[in-house]
């Protein structure tokens, strides 16, 4: 019997609700450990205490709200789809130099594309043999979503939903959020931390409340050196204007022709709008302005140098 394990990797989407569960239970934990058990109480102390628990709580808020609120944009929003009927310009600089969506997606048998006589023959550069359609440049495959997805970074289960065109920003916010969040949560809790191993010893506080703050803790310090290290790449990978699938498409030692300088780079993500860089929202101007935010044209180094 034939098994297409491309179509076992779909039931990864169950998995990605798990792990949505996961992140709401981390959130929780974090958001009780840092104010009920911790800060929330100083704001009844008075004086200068309650102050700094006041601007600490208020900056926690604030990250948490932007935290959730790239979360769900990313979460939410589609990435990007070709369009029906969509089909390539004939022109080799519109279509991707290996002609694949992904490795198991190199032109197959049986799969056709039909010609301007009216014949049908091998498909072309910029054809997905698994949709049957067209492909745009820099779009690819995802095997556990089924369908093309434009200007594909990568498939992330922790927000059930791709990565592309339509969605990177929302998902670079929501990795920044989480990293000052969670780094806020590791310097906030660290002194309870450092107490913990003596108040345990002395029974001075429930076991319940030192247990939230010790697991609080240990998962916030994880995540921000895991996210840290993701966002130096996703940063690299922004201003080069590269995808994490198209590291591997590089050729190395010649320029990426996608490649239009740090600053345009930078725009081709995050928009003109500099009021907008920091929130999960893209300009109507700079959707209409920036067809890469729409992911079907992106112009390249020859473009701009003409």
């Amino acid at each position: 019997m034939d098994i297409n394990l491309f179509k076992l990797c779909s039931g990864l989407k169950f998995l990605g609700y798990l792990m949505i569960l996961l992140v709401l239970a981390i959130v929780a934990v974090s958001y009780y450990a840092v104010v009920v058990l911790t800060w929330g109480p100083r704001l009844l102390r008075g004086g200068l205490s309650s102050f700094l628990a006041f601007f600490v709580l208020l900056l926690f808020h604030l990250l948490l709200l932007l935290l959730s609120w790239s979360y769900f944009m990313v979460v939410l929003r589609d990435p990007g789809s070709v369009p029906e009927n969509w089909r390539p310009v004939r022109d080799e600089e519109n279509f991707e130099a290996d002609g694949s969506c992904l490795p198991h997606e190199a032109s197959g048998s049986g799969s056709t594309w039909p010609s301007s006589n009216g014949s049908e023959g091998r498909p072309p550069l910029g054809f997905c043999v698994r949709c049957q359609m067209g492909k745009p440049p820099r779009c690819h495959h995802c095997s556990i979503c089924q369908r093309c997805v434009l200007k594909m970074d990568h498939h992330c289960v922790w927000v059930v939903n791709c990565v592309g065109a339509c969605n990177y920003k929302f998902f670079l916010l929501f990795l920044l959020y989480t990293f000052l969040e969670t780094t806020m949560d590791t310097l906030l809790l660290l002194p309870s931390f450092i107490n913990f191993f003596s108040e345990a010893k002395n029974h001075s506080s429930s076991p319940g409340e030192l247990a939230v703050i010790f697991v609080a803790f240990v998962l916030n310090l994880a995540f921000a050196l895991s996210l840290l290290c993701f966002l130096v790449m996703h940063g690299s990978l922004v201003f080069s204007n590269t995808t994490s699938i198209e590291v591997y498409e590089k050729k190395k030692g010649v320029r990426w022709k996608y490649d239009l300088g740090r600053r345009k780079n930078f725009e081709q993500v995050f928009g003109t709008k500099k009021a907008l860089w920091f929130f999960p929202l893209l300009s109507e101007e700079d959707l209409g302005k920036i067809p890469a935010l729409q992911g079907l044209e992106f112009p390249t180094r020859s473009d701009v140098e003409a």
